[in-house]
């Protein structure tokens, strides 16, 4: 399982599975091969909800995102530091 952080804050904003990862990467710019984080705002989030991401993961996403313009949001596989 792998879990969703809000980056500036380190909020937990839920679990989601290998298959969500996967669309969140294949769908989000990468810095690195080593990049876990991400810049969501609601364009991005409009982009993945078109049936490539879940309902749960458009869910997080938008509640993360809140009324701001734009979050930072992080991934760790369950149980990493």
């Amino acid at each position: 399982m792998i879990d969703l952080y809000n980056d500036m804050t380190g909020e937990f904003l839920g679990p989601i599975t290998e298959a969500d990862l996967k669309v969140l990467v294949d769908a989000l710019e990468e810095e690195s091969t080593e990049d876990r984080d991400y810049f969501i705002d609601a364009a991005t989030i409009d982009v993945i909800a078109d049936g490539r991401a879940t309902e749960h993961v458009v869910g997080l996403l938008r509640t993360a995102l809140g009324t701001s313009d734009g979050v930072d949001i992080r991934w760790e596989r369950h149980g990493e530091p």
